[in-house]
């Protein structure tokens, strides 16, 4: 597994530890994306679908394939930032076979269907490295201290519903039982709902930071149900809905393309280091 890269967040100027997720190529050979740590990341406050992927060359047989960008949230303040990355150098790698251009790549802008994500932790983020900041943003505890259970296979996210599927697919992860949206016609909004026994879960799949009215709103159905309150975002968390999160008690999950949710709070490390 590769070491976790310092990443300091524009916003808040901490800094947190980041492992590029790897995936398999149609090689069979793993591929991980090669960042540029000489480029400062770039927060992130609209996001496209069609910018959302990166090119990456596999080194073992020079097929050069689309992936998701890497993001990383930070644990401190919320920010989604992304990650630059080495753009593929030009002229043919040694070794590489006709197959590159074969039937079997994917499409522009899609990726190979059923690959999951490796080199993250049972929280979804790696664990700093010796020397970085003794309190980054956010370091989760170490897997053995979370319920046993499988490792989470993630789902890649390419549409918003897909969002939904990867949120609902976590919260059974966690252990929550029969996750749904509820019958009925739902109320308008941008976010969409589940809900379990015991559970009231959000899940923002929009390009907007989620606000501190949603955070609220989330928290008083909860309240309502006597319900867990939990709420999934694809862009992060407005300064003051992460404070409020935090007061509440709610937890606040980060998700990238990857299908990988990531704990940006410590209600969120504590759910999932104790299940449902």
């Amino acid at each position: 597994m590769a070491e976790a890269v310092p990443v300091r967040c524009p916003a808040c100027l901490r800094e947190n530890g980041y492992i590029a997720p790897v995936f398999p190529c149609a090689c069979g050979s793993p591929v991980d994306a090669p960042l540029d740590l000489s480029v400062p990341p770039e927060q992130l406050t609209h996001r496209t679908w069609s910018d959302s992927w990166v090119t990456v060359r596999c080194t073992a047989c020079g097929r050069d394939s689309e992936w998701p960008q890497p993001e990383l949230g930070c644990g401190s303040c919320g920010t989604v930032v992304r990650l630059p990355v080495h753009p593929p150098e030009a002229g043919t790698v040694p070794g590489a076979t006709a197959a590159a251009g074969s039937a079997t790549d994917p499409a522009p802008g899609l990726a190979p269907p059923g690959r999951t994500a490796t080199g993250r932790s049972a929280t979804g983020r790696p664990a700093a490295p010796p020397g970085m900041d003794p309190d980054p943003a956010h370091i989760p505890p170490p897997a053995t201290a979370a319920v046993p259970r499988p490792a989470f296979r993630p789902v890649t996210i390419r549409t918003a519903r897909d969002a939904v599927a990867t949120a609902a697919l976590y919260l059974r992860w966690l252990g929550f039982q029969d996750v749904r949206q509820p019958d009925g016609r739902p109320i308008p909004s941008a976010a969409v709902d589940l809900r379990a026994p015991g559970l009231v879960a959000q899940v923002d799949p929009t390009t907007a930071p989620a606000g501190l009215r949603a955070v609220e709103c989330v928290w008083l159905n909860g309240l309502t149900a006597a319900a867990t309150s939990v709420y999934f975002s694809l862009a992060g968390y407005a300064e003051d809905a992460r404070s409020r999160a935090d007061e509440l008690g709610i937890p606040l999950f980060v998700m990238d393309l990857t299908g990988m949710p990531q704990p940006v709070n410590d209600p969120a490390d504590a759910l999932v280091r104790s299940g449902a």
